[in-house]
């Protein structure tokens, strides 16, 4: 759940001296990835500096891994603070990993991780005031909850599509693609031609 009036949780480590009249939004970001890399998506649930929701927000991002999409909630958590005005930022992560990184406590090892973790920065330095903290999962369950929907929404594509083309009139139902392969290792793997990346497909068992 959220945390409205945070209280103690954040008391140190602002990247910026806070503004006399600075707009307080307080913002629990997550990120998911079922695969890792594989289909993933972030959440971010925004508050106001007295807990009141004021933004839901989520999307899919294709195939990527835990990592970046946790790093995309809270971009996406920075980008809203920018376009609204608000000048005091407290992210809620439950991501070690996000939360030392962004507080300097571990480097960004990670080649895919430096251009979003740089963006992530260059945000910052726009806001009066920024704090980070990390909570264990239970208390970020907004977040999680609209990082799963992001997901669910994106894997669901394929197969709504294909709903809706069965409901057409046959003359204008666009075809469906099959390709065959065999299992190696737990893992599909199709021959001849091959799906472009990030696209989901639905296998079924041949009888």
């Amino acid at each position: 759940m959220p945390i409205g009036r945070t209280g103690g949780l954040f008391d140190d480590d602002c990247e910026a001296a806070p503004g006399p009249t600075s707009k307080v939004m307080i913002a629990h970001v997550d990120g998911g990835s079922r695969g890792n890399p594989g289909p993933s998506g972030y959440g971010a649930y925004i508050t106001d500096g007295e807990g009141k929701r004021v933004a839901e927000l989520g999307e899919f991002l294709g195939v990527q891994t835990n990592n970046f999409a946790e790093y995309s909630g809270l971009i996406a958590a920075l980008e809203y603070a920018v376009e609204h005005g608000y000048g005091t930022v407290k992210v809620v992560s439950d991501s070690e990993l996000l939360v030392k990184q962004m507080k300097g406590q571990y480097k960004v090892r990670s080649e895919a991780l430096l251009a979003i973790y740089g963006e992530a920065k260059a945000l910052i330095r726009k806001l009066d005031r920024f704090e980070i903290r990390h909570v264990l999962r239970h208390l970020n369950k907004d977040a999680d909850r609209l990082a799963n929907d992001a997901m669910d929404r994106g894997m669901g594509r394929a197969s709504v599509a294909k709903a809706d083309a069965y409901a057409k009139p046959p003359e204008e139902r666009e075809a469906v693609m099959e390709l065959r392969g065999f299992v190696n290792g737990g893992v599909v793997e199709f021959t001849g031609e091959k799906f472009p990346d990030g696209v989901f497909v639905v296998v079924r068992r041949a009888r």
